[in-house]
């Protein structure tokens, strides 16, 4: 029975005919993914990454460096059993500390004071506990101002004449920089997160303002083209871009403030507000696949027409009593995998009756957006075609135009939208024209105005430098012996001698790199988001950099990977975050315990990253 037509070719199974038609999207190798997007991570997993695996050692200090300070100033029993008082006295001690000359003293200072950022952990029974104990001690060392200490500790260590110059750099080589990028970033994390409102806007306030002349954000960018350039191949790099990234999170502002801010300009320039966002629609929308390309259609479209003609000599051997049950069995609405919205242009000769359907309204996701332009372009063809010649400049002029037409217009006219970009470009025309009349009015200094003016004069070479970052750290990307090397913050001085050793080191390296991948991403996504609704003059200069810096090539070439796959990976050891690390007692690293607490069918940053590079 299984040749059964003319051609002597086998008679495909109903069943796999239509799992061709299947698409991508419903495929059992790649699910739908509970995953919602958001500016950044949990504060655990945020805290959690910001620390590689071979740091672990080096936690154990931060403690021992405070116990020992604290004997010293007679502070003992405990940091959490300490009174207000006492606690004000040893971060005093610790301020005087941490600007000794004495180089190995400063930096026990330096250390002891990250241990109470860090939560002291020696004493917490959670993780829970250690995260209440650092959010206190948090809000209490920048009210004495600890913050502003580290910066000038960061400012002088960047600077350091004395910096390591050779050619394997190691993780002791950047001991200094990550202790400071530690403290500075912990409290960063904690400080954008408070609940007090008037002690975030004060942070927020301080970190738009310059330190020794010169703005935090522009201070770490220069420390990323140095690095790219070989200038300072010490400086912990993955520790740098995120504690970047996360200053612009908070100085401009997340979604919800660029949803705000849009609303504001839009109001200035006198034009509608948009009540959509795109980040709040798309959380409704349902996963899809992309369109397929034209050879895929057309290849879709010959086996359809083969398939209906099989189906036809099938029907006619049904008539003529031949038996080929065996070939359609157990076929159902389930396993043929096609829903609503999927096939249904496509003739079925067989099918079961479908079951009755819920009424579910289709509409499109966001409302229509017309420009005058497109009204225009309408209006020329429709005249045209039914006059015979064309009005220039006239968009509202129908006579002698069919009803159809008329109604067409007035479709189109409810759905005119014109964009913040479109006013801003505008009024600069005008300015141009019209100099006098119209003169340029006194810029208004927002925070991304100010970061803007602060960037332009390097920011051809600032793009370039995160751009480099991208594509060492980018999964498709082969190592040249030109390329930068960016494992200087996580490979250890001596080389792992056990197996176990090495399978951790080896997800320590592909964890360091997807970290660096997804702040990068993150950093030009804000950087666009802002200065385009800012002006879209500042979006477009940047943009032409990142073209000019071969960013499409790149994005494209990070693409050029099995996605789900790169999406699915499991880079991490629970056991091996931070606090967990150092919390309780540590049980022994075996491939078992390697996958303890990994339930998550994605990785965050992964899926993040791509939807960030796509965006």
């Amino acid at each position: 029975m299984d040749e059964v037509n003319g051609n002597g070719k086998k008679l495909p199974k109903l069943r796999e005919i239509i799992r061709r038609q299947k698409p991508d999207s419903q495929d059992d190798d790649s699910p739908d993914i509970d995953f919602i997007y958001a500016d950044s991570d949990s504060l655990s997993a945020e805290l959690a990454e910001f620390y590689s695996y071979t740091e672990q050692a080096e936690f154990y200090l931060c403690a021992s460096a405070w116990d020992e300070l604290a004997g010293r100033w007679k502070l003992t029993g405990g940091w959490t059993k300490l009174s207000e008082e006492e606690k004000r006295r040893g971060v005093l001690h610790l301020l005087d500390q941490v600007e000794l000359t004495d180089r190995q003293e400063r930096f026990m200072g330096a250390r002891a004071i990250l241990y109470l950022v860090q939560g002291c952990w020696e004493e917490a029974q959670s993780d829970t506990d250690s995260y209440a104990t650092a959010r206190a001690n948090v809000r209490l060392l920048y009210a004495m101002g600890v913050f502003s200490s580290f910066l000038s500790l960061l400012n002088m260590e960047t600077e350091n004449p004395s910096a390591i110059r050779k050619l394997a750099v190691s993780l002791s080589d950047s001991l200094e920089l990550r202790i400071i990028l530690s403290v500075l970033y912990t409290m960063t994390e904690f400080l954008r997160t408070e609940e007090d409102e008037g002690l975030r806007e004060q942070f927020i306030q301080d970190l738009n303002s310059t330190f020794d002349g010169e703005l935090l954000t522009i201070r770490l960018l220069s420390m990323v083209t140095r690095y790219c350039s070989g200038a300072a191949p010490q400086f912990p790099m993955k520790k740098v871009l995120l504690f970047l990234w996360k200053v612009i999170l908070t100085t401009l502002g997340g979604s919800d403030d660029l949803r705000r801010l849009k609303t504001k300009y839009r109001e200035q320039a006198g034009i509608p507000t948009v009540k959509e966002d795109t980040v709040l629609v798309s959380q409704t929308m349902r996963a899809a696949s992309p369109p397929a390309s034209g050879a895929e259609i057309a290849d879709s479209g010959r086996r359809r027409r083969g398939m209906l003609g099989r189906m036809a000599k099938q029907i006619s051997l049904d008539d003529m009593g031949l038996d080929i049950d065996e070939d359609i069995e157990d076929y159902s609405e389930e396993d043929s995998g096609v829903e609503s919205g999927f096939g249904r242009d496509s003739p079925r000769p067989i099918s079961p009756p479908s079951p009755q359907k819920e009424n579910v309204v289709r509409s499109l996701p966001w409302t229509p957006k017309v420009r005058r332009k497109d009204i225009d372009n309408f209006l020329d063809v429709s005249r045209q075609k039914f006059v015979g010649y064309r009005l220039p400049d006239d968009g509202t002029s129908l006579t002698g135009l069919p009803p159809s037409i008329h109604e067409g217009v007035n479709v189109l006219n409810q759905f005119v939208y014109q964009s913040l970009s479109e006013s801003q470009i505008k009024r600069e025309e005008e300015i141009t024209k019209n100099p006098l009349s119209k003169p340029e009015t006194e810029v208004e200094q927002t925070p991304a105005e100010v970061l803007y003016q602060t960037m332009l004069p390097s920011l051809p070479q600032y793009m370039i430098a995160l751009l480099k970052m991208l594509l060492a750290a980018a999964p498709t990307s082969k190592v040249k012996t030109d390329s930068i090397n960016i494992m200087t913050d996580v490979l250890p001085e001596d080389l792992p001698m056990t197996v176990m050793q090495s399978m951790k080191l080896g997800i320590d390296v592909n964890r360091h790199k997807e970290i660096i991948v997804k702040s990068v991403s993150a950093i030009l996504l804000l950087l666009l988001k802002h200065f385009k609704i800012n002006h879209i003059y500042q979006f477009e200069f940047m943009s032409q950099h990142l073209v000019f810096a071969n960013c499409i090539p790149l994005v494209l070439k990070f693409f050029n990977q099995n996605i789900m796959a790169y999406i699915q990976s499991k880079n991490n050891i629970a056991l091996q975050d931070f606090p967990s690390c150092v919390i309780g007692e540590q049980p022994e690293l075996t491939a078992e315990t390697l996958e303890v607490g990994d339930t998550s069918l994605y990785c965050w940053r992964n899926m993040f990253s791509c939807i960030n590079l796509l965006r």
